[in-house]
C-alpha cells in the first residue's frame, strides 16, 4: 500500500471502528435520534446494528456521548422501561424536546440525518 493511501476498511481495528462509531454517535445534535443500524452506516460497520447495540451497552455509566439518542429501526425506545437506563433515555429525550407516544419516537420529524433534507 503507498504511504498516504487509506487502509482497507478490514484491516482497521475494533477500536478504530468504535472510535468512527463514538464520533457519529457524538454528533447527533439534541432534539434528533437515529436508529442503530443507521448509525452503523454512517460509521463504516454496514449492518452492524447489532454491534453497534453491544458497544452502546458496553459504555461507562459516566459516558457524555449521547447514547440515549440511538433508537431501533421503528423508532422505538429498546431499552425496559421499567430498567433505569430504559427510563434515563425517556427522561433525556423528553428534556430535548423529543415527543414519545407509546414508546415510540416519529423518525421522520426527529430522525438524524434527515434523509429528505440531508441535515446533519
Amino acid at each position: 500500500m503507498r504511504e498516504g493511501s487509506p487502509a482497507p476498511a478490514s484491516a482497521s481495528t475494533a477500536d478504530d471502528r468504535k472510535q468512527l462509531l463514538w464520533q457519529v454517535l457524538a454528533s447527533i445534535p439534541p432534539g434528533r435520534v437515529s436508529s442503530y443500524g443507521r448509525l452503523a452506516q454512517l460509521a463504516g460497520l454496514g449492518r452492524g446494528a447489532r454491534l453497534v447495540g453491544r458497544w452502546l451497552g458496553q459504555l461507562p455509566d459516566d459516558t457524555r456521548l449521547p447514547w440515549h439518542r440511538v433508537l431501533n429501526s421503528q423508532g422505538q425506545l429498546s431499552l425496559p422501561a421499567d430498567s433505569p437506563s430504559g427510563q434515563e433515555q425517556y427522561q433525556r429525550l423528553m428534556a430535548e424536546g423529543v415527543i414519545i407516544r407509546n414508546r415510540r419516537v416519529n423518525m421522520a420529524r426527529y430522525g438524524w440525518p434527515d434523509l429528505h433534507t440531508g441535515d446533519k
